[in-house]
């Protein structure tokens, strides 16, 4: 029978590192206590018996809903990954002897940030933490949305139709309400139609890292939050923005708040764009696509984009923990690469 030597795992941790662990990267590069005073609050919630095991760590909590958003792993098989991976307990501070949330813990401890909406903060508490550290928003920003397709719902029309007036229906059994997703919605792109929410960011130019998000149903039009997204700590105040974005409205709000707008222009009907706009659009592209290259990362990271979670305040939780996943993963590339 194979025999593991003293010094087995340590060798083969080695081996990892030298090949170049990433996930052994973030955790040197990130303070993790930093999230500790907003993830507490849960545990100020009262339980219901002060019977059965102490709670998890929250941060090792934390850190494990992190891990799994960047390997875009469900709960059952983030709970093997961590029993199985070597890379995976030395990123959360297990060995082979400690115990091991199961994938119900993991789910109720994610509920739990949920319900105390604590998504917005902790990504905040990372953004403070990346001005602290010398990445300010710099060289202007970049606002886009991207598309995040949920399960299409199986309704009749007149139960959409009352879902749309915020009237669900009253026919509906408590179980029944509880499996439906009456807050996503519609919406067309390139001729064809999504049913989900939309993932509106605002990201530096320079860094490529998110300095704002905000989550609508899929319905609300992408200038719609253009203002609220705006970022007045930038150290610049270029502007880029694709064409969805531009009208006389949002351009007199830019020039009232200082900003300079660099939105491409898009054509009209009989009115096709000159040679001197097409340009334009090319020498603006250059600095606008950075923000593609954050959603493509966003893209490789989970996988497919669809969540699988119901109403807008769990999928509003999950679209934060993303774009706080790609930060930290930025932030580490970022390091390695100065």
């Amino acid at each position: 029978m194979f025999q593991n030597g003293l010094f087995d795992t340590e060798i083969r941790l080695a081996e990892l590192s030298e090949a170049g662990d990433p996930l052994e990267r973030l955790k040197q590069v990130v303070d993790w206590e930093l999230f500790r005073e907003d993830l507490s609050v849960i545990r100020h919630i009262e339980r219901k018996s002060k019977a059965g095991r102490k709670p998890y760590d929250v941060v090792l909590m934390f850190k494990i809903l992190i891990s799994g958003t960047l390997y875009n792993l469900g709960d059952d098989s983030l709970e093997f990954q961590i029993r199985d991976r070597l890379t995976f307990m030395r990123f959360l501070g297990l060995s082979l002897g400690d115990r091991v949330p199961d994938a119900k813990t993991i789910w109720l401890f994610r509920d739990q940030l949920t319900h105390a909406g604590l998504a917005k903060p902790l990504f905040e508490r990372f953004s403070a933490y990346l001005q602290s550290n010398g990445f300010r928003a710099r060289k202007g920003q970049i606002v886009d949305a991207s598309l995040v397709s949920v399960p299409v719902q199986r309704n009749t029309r007149e139960e959409n139709q009352q879902i749309k007036e915020g009237n669900p229906p009253q026919q509906w059994s408590d179980a029944k309400r509880c499996q439906k997703d009456t807050d996503a919605r519609w919406t067309k792109k390139n001729q064809k139609s999504y049913f989900g929410y939309k993932n509106h960011i605002c990201v530096d130019a320079k860094h490529k890292i998110i300095r704002d998000y905000v989550v609508t149903d899929a319905s609300v039009h992408d200038s719609q939050v253009f203002d609220e997204l705006l970022d007045d700590a930038n150290t610049s105040r270029d502007v880029w923005a694709d064409s969805a974005y531009r009208s006389k409205i949002h351009l007199q709000m830019l020039s009232e708040r200082g900003f300079r707008e660099h939105i491409q222009r898009k054509g009209k009907r009989n009115q096709p764009l000159s040679p001197r706009e097409k340009q334009g659009n090319r020498t603006r592209s250059r600095i606008r696509s950075r923000v593609e290259h954050v959603f493509g990362i966003q893209a490789q990271i989970a996988g497919q984009t669809m969540i699988r979670a119901i109403g807008k305040a769990r999928v509003a939780a999950m679209i934060g923990f993303r774009n706080l996943a790609y930060n930290l993963h930025r932030y580490s590339r970022v390091l390695q690469t100065s």
